[in-house]
């Protein structure tokens, strides 16, 4: 049995990995900043709250860093897989530790959302800021775009966690992952 809950999980997180790469590509607001605003920010949120911090983090990362690699943007790829991936955790985290202590789901999302943007946001600045523009106030220029982002992704979590928790799969997934 403890197989299928990993394979279930494994399936899972390849799931949620062409789930971040397909909403990173397909609705994609250019940005005056030369990235693009997009809606894999909901689904990296989502990969941490729903498969726990190893899974999610895979799933977050691999998926957004393939975005990255089938975009044009393969200087990023790296760094993404990285900055994604741990900004899964922290949101996942921070998600987990909140409904342990309140029943208000939304409110956890939107505070692990901005945990989480708050580790792009920093993570991509610092990137920017040391190894593409080698000056930190050009970096600096890509915050607002980074902080937008962050919005869309908190917006669109919130709207996905109830829809997707009326599944039993998903509940019995959160539910193992808390015990």
């Amino acid at each position: 049995m403890a197989t299928n809950n990993k394979t279930k999980k494994m399936v899972m997180a390849a799931l949620m990995a062409a789930m971040c790469c397909i909403a990173t590509m397909v609705i994609r607001i250019p940005s005056v900043t030369g990235g693009y605003i997009h809606l894999g920010d909901g689904l990296v949120l989502l990969s941490g709250i729903l498969l726990g911090p190893f899974h999610g983090c895979l799933a977050a990362g691999v998926g957004s860093m393939l975005a990255d690699l089938l975009s044009g943007y393969p200087q990023y790829a790296v760094a993404t897989l990285l900055i994604k991936g741990i900004a899964a955790i922290t949101g996942g985290k921070v998600y987990s530790i909140l409904t342990s202590k309140t029943p208000v789901k939304t409110l956890a999302v939107i505070s692990s959302g901005i945990c989480g943007g708050v580790v792009v946001t920093l993570g991509y600045f610092l990137f920017d800021a040391y190894f593409i523009s080698n000056n930190p106030l050009a970096a600096a220029a890509g915050i607002p775009g980074n902080i937008i982002q962050n919005i869309f992704g908190i917006i669109v979590s919130s709207l996905l966690l109830p829809l997707l928790e009326k599944s039993p799969y998903i509940r019995g997934l959160i539910t193992k992952k808390k015990k």
